[in-house]
């Protein structure tokens, strides 16, 4: 009984044709590219609730900042601000730099990398391994932005609605709006607490 001789791949025949030398290229696997890529979002995700506390400190720290930002200008400010945002939530999480960051009530995955961009959840079409319909070799935003709601305090943020991106706030900092917004917040609840306190003073 003769034995079947295996099959030749195109792979093969190419490694046999190239020129030999003590040059071997390392990770050449498209497959571990892939994943290599992925890396930093995916730490960003299974440590979500660290980042989920360093977050909290770090808006309390622009929140302090404000009367110098509002001092400067915001508008004066955005620009090395957004410089900084850009490479560090880049690097992290591969933001894209909406202008309206979620991560905390997505476990620290950017829907914005979802190629559908879904801010509200998963579509249909997420494969049985967890992965992207359009992307195969991309573990889905949404599979992941749940992982790692789970492992956060406030684990309950995933379930609330998200409004349909602004696109008119594309390339700004959410750092300054989020700090801004929350300055204003805090001071109408002073003024608020204010006018009550004199009107009770004055009845």
């Amino acid at each position: 009984m003769s034995e079947t001789t295996p099959a030749v791949t195109q792979a093969t025949l190419v490694k046999k044709a190239a020129p030999k030398s003590d040059y071997k290229p390392a990770d050449v696997s498209p497959q571990r590219r892939v994943q290599r890529s992925f890396a930093v979002r995916l730490w960003s995700v299974r440590h979500s609730r660290l980042l989920e506390w360093f977050y909290a400190k770090f808006a309390d720290m622009f929140l302090l900042l404000h009367p110098l930002w509002k001092g400067i200008g915001y508008g004066r400010v955005e620009g090395p601000i957004k410089f900084v945002e850009k490479r560090v939530k880049g690097f992290m999480f591969d933001c894209r730099m909406c202008g309206q960051c979620i991560l905390s009530s997505t476990g620290m995955s950017c829907p914005m990398n979802c190629p559908k961009q879904l801010r509200n959840g998963p579509c249909g079409g997420v494969r049985a391994n967890g992965n992207c319909e359009v992307e195969p070799d991309m573990p889905c935003v949404w599979v992941k932005a749940w992982e790692g709601s789970q492992n956060m305090v406030h684990s309950d943020s995933i379930l609330a609605v998200q409004k349909p991106v602004d696109q008119s706030l594309r390339e700004t900092s959410a750092w300054l709006r989020v700090t801004a917004q929350a300055a204003a917040a805090r001071e109408a609840a002073a003024a608020a607490k204010n006018g009550a306190a004199n009107t009770g003073a004055s009845a």
